[in-house]
């Protein structure tokens, strides 16, 4: 029998009892008055269980676990969609963009499509559509590891190698990293750009090399291992503190063809980058950021040391304006790849091999109108020391234009980028390359 139903009997029953001494006489009266109290009295005790069996039943039953078992079948559908199952049961996310461009050249480009200086040969403007810039990446974070740390990693490929032509697109590793994550420090090891140099301006023209390269951002994707100490000095200011082991790619160097052999292609390195950051609540963030390279070049029986100290730095007063960039000033500077200019030595013969002193930057000036609509201003500067160089090296190479970028839909976007390459030659002189490109990015 139910609480509800044995509580109705009991009503019943007392009730029953008091109906037949209603017709007797006066002197029986006090009697039933008497029992009348004590039904009301019990009446209130029953009404009393009835109210407590009523808020065990709301405790057992929240009024809104309709609600939250929707939300619970809405997350589950969602993680089902997103869901990618990974041999070592890691949460695997995909990420990256597929990304359409179409380019014209003016006439200096070289015969690239992406061209990074203006080349002294002068040839015809040049044209093209395609889809090499595309970007697919992984994301994977694991459970607890080592020590209370948690173990995350990535991998991004674009399809940037090869040749320009359609059918022949070679995968290549972008990035790379396995990293071990405590609160205050992390440690990495993977393939990423210089420690010193981790900024690059917002561009879709230029993914596959990275914008204003050779103009001042210094960007090659080199192997290293590097390790993070985090320090928080209160509520809005940050400290971190980078350092690490890298390996250089002299292999792009111009080496002449007699002393090409003696040119040692891989070289480790030591790099480091102290950054202080401010975030008020406002939105305001300041972060400033110097760093320092050191290696060494063996070439024509010779070692010559590749130094460079960099400052880079983000200063956004507002959620609508932000300034980025970054500036260096260094010696031999070619085990940086596309990031900087080929030349990083001068060998004047056996044994005597001259470092090209250089300097440079860029920065960059955003303005996002609305939640859809944003501009880029970029500019960047690679200027080398003209007594270090010789005839027809590169004495500057400067890089300016803009784009913009619209949101089509939260994830797509449309831009248009118009750059200039003034490379300046010693002795030949000056050399302008446009480039001018619409793209237009899907991203997942």
């Amino acid at each position: 029998m139910t609480p509800h139903r044995a509580i109705l009997c009991r009503v019943i029953l007392m009730l029953a009892s008091a109906l037949p001494a209603l017709p007797q006489t006066n002197p029986d009266m006090k009697t039933i008055l008497e029992r009348l109290d004590r039904i009301e009295r019990e009446n209130d005790s029953l009404r009393q269980e009835i109210r407590a069996l009523r808020e065990e039943l709301r405790a057992g039953v929240p009024p809104d676990t309709e609600e939250r078992l929707s939300v619970q079948e809405r997350r589950t559908a969602e993680q089902a969609q997103t869901k990618v199952e990974s041999s070592q049961r890691f949460h695997l996310r995909i990420t990256g963009m597929a990304l359409l461009n179409t380019f014209i050249n003016s006439k200096q480009n070289g015969g690239v499509d992406y061209p990074t200086v203006a080349f002294l040969g002068r040839g015809a403007a040049t044209g093209g559509a395609s889809l090499h810039q595309t970007v697919i990446g992984l994301d994977y974070h694991g459970p607890q590891t080592l020590w209370g740390g948690s173990i995350r990693g990535s991998l991004y490929v674009d399809f940037f190698g090869g040749t320009s032509l359609p059918n022949n697109q070679l995968m290549r590793v972008r990035t790379a990293a396995i990293e071990l994550d405590w609160e205050s420090r992390s440690l990495m090891v993977g393939q990423d750009k210089p420690i010193f140099s981790p900024r690059n301006p917002d561009s879709l023209a230029q993914v596959g090399v990275a914008p204003l390269a050779g103009s001042g951002n210094l960007w090659f994707w080199e192997p290293q291992a590097r390790f993070e100490q985090r320090f928080k000095l209160g509520d809005e200011w940050t400290l971190r503190a980078q350092t690490g082991v890298v390996q250089t790619s002299e292999f792009l160097a111009d080496v002449p063809a007699s002393f090409a052999s003696s040119l040692e292609r891989y070289r480790p390195g030591a790099e480091a980058r102290i950054e202080i950051a401010y975030a008020a609540q406002s939105g305001r963030r300041i972060e400033l950021a110097p760093g320092f390279h050191y290696s060494a070049t063996h070439v024509a029986g010779a070692s010559l040391p590749s130094e460079v100290f960099s400052l880079d730095w983000l200063v956004a007063p507002s959620d609508r304006l932000e300034l980025t960039g970054a500036a260096f000033t260094g010696e031999n500077l070619a085990n940086f790849g596309l990031g900087a200019l080929r030349q990083g030595f001068t060998i004047i013969g056996p044994r005597n091999v001259l470092p090209i002193h250089a300097k440079g930057g860029w920065s960059q000036l955003t303005l996002r109108a609305t939640n859809r609509l944003s501009f880029h201003l970029l500019g960047g500067i690679h200027d080398g020391r003209n007594r270090d160089l010789l005839p027809g090296g590169i004495a500057a190479n400067h890089t300016f234009g803009g784009n913009f970028f619209y949101h089509l839909a939260p994830n797509v976007i449309l831009s248009f980028e118009a750059l200039q390459a003034r490379t300046n030659y010693l002795g030949p002189g000056l050399r302008l390359n446009n480039h001018y490109d619409l793209a237009l990015a899907y991203l997942f």
